[in-house]
């Protein structure tokens, strides 16, 4: 057993893309929230339900990415 490096340098660069997604998603979600109440009644309020569905979308991501870069690095090093 042996670890591919080159493999592994790729999941150590999607691990460095999954921590900010890890932070982006959240801070958004909660902008979009922000901006929902504050647009509540004026003709803006789309751009919140933009903000919250964009926030929604990328937290989904940053889920399904989570389990890619874990099986890159899995696979780096248990490889046989």
């Amino acid at each position: 057993m042996s670890t591919d490096v080159n493999l592994l340098a790729k999941g150590l660069k999607y691990l460095g893309i999954l921590i900010f997604l890890f932070i982006a998603a959240p801070i958004s979600l909660t902008m979009g929230f922000k901006a929902l109440k504050k647009f509540e009644g004026t003709p803006n309020e789309y751009l919140s339900y933009l903000i919250l569905l964009l926030a929604i979308v990328l937290t989904i991501f940053a889920i399904y990415f989570a389990f890619k870069t874990f099986r890159v690095i899995q696979s780096a090093l248990f490889t046989k």
